[in-house]
């Protein structure tokens, strides 16, 4: 018959894993705290590194960054420190984050889970150098060509400070983030969600998927959407190569699975 002292002793590891959660998490948000500080400190340095795409495609000592608003420039350094913070700080972050969701897996979950933890902010880093190094200085390019001669009156551009940022931001954020396909198809994988057959039927699908991301995330010129959408393409026909490289590995954890829960209803019975 149930009791309320067993309703008491199942709350206890919900309460634990509540705290620890808390823990985690105010853990992470100090860590965020500290990298927002030390980067606010530096954000005038920051901001001259986000700058410089810009300043490499207008004309040698041509070009500008305005405000319109008295209190744009000080919101822009709060957004600068606050997404250099969070780079920053992000090591400390996916680690809480994995401290507290380690003891939960299986050995062989945990040792299949690390190279996709290992391998989020190399390919995040690979997608934001392709965006700051190669992507924004020649959409910035081709952009300026835009500018002249009009009825009369020069046409000048004029970027705000503001403006730039978010645009800057939506480049590196969109470059990074689109980069982990590789990671989101391999652990979708891993986990027998879906199959390497799959995604091979349904590749032309893919494909044009891939190119209507990369037309949200860049900006409305072509050249941008392209070389977004190629090095995805290529990531996607990688990630097929890396499924088929982990074919044996899925059925192994497949078998262990079914045996697990064959044990678990022997016991129970």
């Amino acid at each position: 018959m149930f009791k309320i002292a067993d309703l008491d002793e199942s709350r206890a590891p919900l309460l634990d894993h509540l705290i620890e959660l808390r823990t985690r998490i105010v853990r992470a948000l100090l860590a965020l705290g500290v990298g927002f500080a030390i980067c606010l400190y530096f954000a005038d340095d920051i901001l001259g590194l986000l700058v410089r795409p810009l300043k490499q495609a207008f004309p040698d000592g041509q070009g500008q960054l305005i405000f319109t608003k008295l209190p744009e420039v000080f919101f822009v350094e709060l957004k600068v420190a606050l997404f250099a913070g969070f780079m920053v700080s992000f090591p400390v972050i996916a680690n809480q984050l994995w401290a507290f969701v380690a003891p939960g897996l299986y050995a062989r979950e945990k040792k299949a889970f690390l190279p996709f933890l290992f391998a989020t902010p190399v390919l995040f880093t690979a997608g934001a150098s392709l965006a700051y190094f190669i992507v924004m200085p020649t959409a910035f390019k081709f952009f300026l060509g835009f500018g002249g001669e009009a009825g009369g009156l020069q046409v000048q551009a004029l970027p705000s400070a503001g403006e730039y940022l978010n645009l800057v931001m939506q480049f590196i954020l969109g470059f990074g983030v689109t980069f982990l396909l590789p990671v989101l198809l391999l652990l979708l994988h891993r986990a027998g969600i879906v199959s390497r057959a799959q995604m091979v039927a349904a590749r032309r699908y893919v494909i044009v998927a891939i190119f209507v991301i990369a037309a949200v995330v860049t900006p409305p010129d072509p050249g941008s959407q392209i070389i977004l959408a190629l090095p995805l393409w290529l990531l996607f026909e990688a990630s097929l190569v890396l499924m088929r490289l982990q074919e044996g590995a899925v059925a192994a954890d497949k078998a262990a699975r079914e045996a697990e829960e064959a044990a678990a209803a022997a016991a129970a019975e």
